[in-house]
């Protein structure tokens, strides 16, 4: 029995590990984005701190030009970066920024200041550039591989959203009338994170390469040409220098590997995958956090309201990513993700109207659309545009589209402070 990787061919039923790598995936997932969300789910103690910088929308226009720069010029040469120095780069500056910013807050009593908030931001620029590291990296190495890998890593990715918003709902009750409750809250935080990108840095580096079916796709991308993945199957013990070494099946003459695709090729066949992933995040950084913590207005949730409305989108955006799993519920056709991509803008007049005449019912179920939406598109354009091509046109393809998310990203962040127009508060 066979299945069929992401680039159509078959592969052996029989190869081990697939399940234990798609928990890998995961929490690799997880470990992207945990230390970002935590500091987007703690935004209400950067606001006690800091209370007329705007941190929820500075600290992300901060994060967004270093990710995309970052992701744009590891893009261009991919083809000729070692994924595996790449992504424990990006893990590796994650776990030291994190750890930096505790020590921050340690060393200066939770105090504000404006020497303490560009600390904070130049912390969280570094966070932008490991974000540009290990999502581009991922995206471009798994998806050489089986769509279930790609779905398990954007699932952590969410679930990084989800499980720091149910902590912080638990710390807030837990803190809230105690002395200095929200600043203990906040270091719980930013302690849980420094663990999970300690986490993978070890499953990174020891576990995952050496897993069967993923020492199997990658051999196959070397057979194919692909010179980023060497360095993945050396720790594995596979040598790339000769061809013995590799699968007996995709033993190729080192002067014969098949031509692969330009980057410029991949985009003009792949534009319309690239736009709706720009065109998804445009539209939900546009509203989300910055919005759901400034333009909503007061509701009897009270200081819960922001962080009830940020655990909602988180909630929803880690469920409708596992949807893709079922093939009935997964939507494959190019032109009706375009279409769906572009009927979610219709969101922003209804964000608007609710937040000045509606209650607070209405926006929570708006904020659950948007991350239900948010994730589901997401993991039908990423799992569905690597098929059908080869190994390093994968990687390449992968990499281009986490530019154009980021750069949506971005876009959406410069967007969201477009609801502060006649806002006297600006």
């Amino acid at each position: 029995m066979t299945e069929a990787g992401s680039s159509g061919s078959p592969t052996p039923g029989r190869l081990e590990g697939k399940r234990a790598a798609m928990v890998v995936c995961w929490f690799l997932g997880l470990g992207s984005l945990v230390s970002w969300n935590s500091m987007l789910t703690i935004g209400d103690y950067y606001y006690a701190l800091f209370p007329h910088y705007h941190p929820s929308r500075v600290l992300t226009l901060v994060y967004q030009p270093f990710a995309v720069g970052t992701v744009a010029t590891l893009a261009y040469n991919e083809a000729r970066i070692d994924t595996r120095k790449r992504n424990l780069a990006g893990y590796t500056l994650f776990f030291l920024s994190t750890l930096a910013l505790l020590l921050l807050d340690l060393g200066t009593s939770g105090k504000g200041g404006l020497g303490n908030y560009i600390g904070i931001c130049i912390l969280v620029a570094a966070f932008g550039v490991a974000d540009a590291h290990v999502q581009g990296g991922m995206v471009g190495d798994l998806s050489l591989m089986c769509p279930e890998f790609i779905q398990s890593f954007l699932a952590g990715l969410a679930a990084s959203g989800a499980l720091t918003s149910a902590l912080r709902l638990m710390t807030k009750a837990a803190f809230e009338n105690s002395n200095n409750g929200l600043r203990k809250g906040v270091i719980l935080f930013l302690a849980i994170s420094i663990f999970f990108e300690f986490l993978c840095i070890l499953l990174y580096a020891f576990i995952f390469p050496k897993l069967p079916i993923v020492k199997h796709y990658r051999a196959k991308a070397a057979s194919e040409g692909s010179k980023t993945v060497s360095a993945d199957l050396a720790a594995a013990g596979i040598q790339t220098e000769a061809n013995e070494t590799l699968l007996p099946s995709m033993q190729v003459d080192d002067d014969k590997y098949p031509e692969r695709l330009s980057t410029k090729q991949l985009l003009f066949q792949n534009f319309d995958y690239a736009l709706d992933l720009y065109l998804i995040y445009v539209l939900t950084l546009s509203i989300f956090p910055g919005f759901l913590y400034e333009n909503t207005g007061h509701h009897k949730l009270g200081s819960w309201y922001a962080v009830v409305l940020i655990a909602m989108y988180n909630a929803w955006d880690l469920v409708s990513r596992y949807i893709p799993l079922m093939e009935c519920l997964k939507l494959k056709s190019r032109k009706g993700l375009m279409l769906a991509t572009l009927s979610r803008f219709f969101l922003i007049p209804c964000f608007y109207f609710t937040a000045k005449y509606g209650d607070q019912g209405w926006m929570i179920f708006l904020t659950s659309f948007l991350g239900l939406t948010n994730g589901y598109l997401t993991v039908c354009v990423l799992t569905a545009a690597p098929k059908g091509y080869k190994g390093p046109e994968q990687n390449a393809l992968g990499n281009l589209l986490v530019v154009f998310l980021l750069g949506g990203i971005f876009s959406g962040v410069a967007l969201d402070w477009l609801w502060l127009i006649g806002n006297r508060k600006f």
